[in-house]
């Protein structure tokens, strides 16, 4: 008895291009509508819908950088992919201090921000692809230089956001609170100097996957008789992938300029939502940095089922770095401009989330190997601090 079997319709040209763009079409249609809305008072409807924009917008965002990372290779790839992330960080994080006038929690929430960034980071990107990871493959390698250098460099770094809070509460002078928050964040700036330095000149093999570790790749996929990787069937007809790494330089900054228009209207129209239903601002934090974050958990995520986890510790822990390193330095200047007097005295939660969050990351990658364990562990570390910053 045979069986007749219908061959599937081809698809469109306009469900291919759909396919392709859709974050980028979504990102744009829900940017719009956002902004229509909040001209109309739609707060509710507004904020959701620039924060679905910025989320959607940050996604295309993130695949430009994986582009241009692709072909400028480490260290200078996740450069990309941590700028690219830690720019829209920054707008939102603007636009929100921007509101410090007309909100009373704007400036608690642009606090809890910078801190959440890197929780966020180190926990939930990190801990969901080595989780994720570790279901794929056993055990995953990465260069242990990395995780080692970086942890020393957050662990400096949240020892210098320690002064500006340890000074609020041995003096009562706010222009000596100011002075020494100013003071940090040059700090930071200069530090960051030293380590780009290290991390493209002296030491880049340091941030590179370890001979070992490609080995150990290879012989997994020998052993297992893996196939190789395939091209994606659109990858040929994808425009940023025929753009020159300039263009798509452009197309990730016009990205951006659209994304702070919308981080704008969530600033204004998110804000007294938060304060309406009583959302804390470490919270309020939280989700910032999620929004900010959600593009770099799927491409780390990605690398991680691809086994390429040294690419998962060089996004998380540097994109961390960043964070802390260049936001801290740029918000306080944008502060500056606009005579907005930003302290960076953070609240005890907030500074002891943040240290063991970075001692939790050396424990589970300083010996060069990840397993699923080892990323449920950050998951449940996130899950206890979310439900204390909701409280707190």
């Amino acid at each position: 008895m045979s069986t007749n079997t219908v061959d599937p319709l081809p698809e469109s040209s306009a469900d291919i291009f759909i396919k392709q763009y859709w974050d980028v079409i979504g990102g744009l249609f829900f940017a719009t509508l956002a902004i229509l809305l909040h001209l109309e008072h739609q707060i509710y409807l507004s904020t959701f819908l620039a924060a679905t924009s910025i989320a959607l917008l940050s996604v295309t965002v993130s695949e430009v950088a994986e582009i241009l990372a692709e072909r400028l290779e480490e260290p200078y790839g996740s450069f990309v992919l941590t700028f690219s992330a830690v720019a829209v960080e920054i707008i939102l994080l603007f636009m929100i201090l921007m509101e410090v006038s007309n909100s009373t929690g704007a400036m608690e929430t642009v606090k809890g921000g910078i801190i959440s960034a890197v929780i966020v980071d180190m926990n939930v990107l990190l801990g969901l692809a080595v989780f994720i990871g570790g279901l794929s493959f056993k055990e995953q390698e990465h260069n242990q230089d990395t995780s080692s250098t970086y942890t020393t460099i957050l662990l400096v770094a949240a020892s210098a956001l320690l002064v500006p809070s340890i000074l609020k509460h041995t003096t009562n002078s706010n222009g000596d609170l100011l002075h020494a928050s100013v003071t940090i964040s040059i700090v930071l700036f200069l530090f960051y100097i030293v380590i780009y330095i290290f991390q493209t000149r002296t030491h880049s093999h340091f941030f590179k996957a370890t001979a070992r570790s490609r080995i150990f790749r290879l012989k997994r996929r020998l052993n297992e008789n893996e196939e190789e990787e395939t091209i994606d069937e659109y990858q040929d007809s994808y425009i940023f992938e025929r753009l020159s790494n300039f263009s798509n330089l452009i197309v990730i900054f016009g990205l951006i300029a659209v994304i702070g228009f919308t981080a704008e209207v969530f600033a204004k129209d998110g804000l007294p939502i938060f304060e309406e239903f009583g959302v804390s601002a470490g919270l309020a934090g939280l989700i910032i940095a999620i929004i900010s974050v959600s593009p770099e958990i799927f491409t780390a995520i990605k690398a991680a089922k691809n086994d390429q986890m040294q690419r998962v510790v060089n996004i998380a822990m540097g994109a961390s770095t960043v964070s802390i390193m260049l936001t801290v330095p740029i918000l306080m200047l944008l502060a500056f401009v606009n005579g907005i007097e930003l302290t960076l005295d953070f609240n005890t939660l907030q500074v002891g989330a943040l240290i063991l969050t970075i001692i939790l990351a050396w424990k589970t990658t300083d010996d060069g190997e990840t397993n699923y364990f080892e990323g449920m562990s950050h998951l449940m570390f996130f899950i206890c601090y979310a439900i204390i910053a909701a409280f707190y």
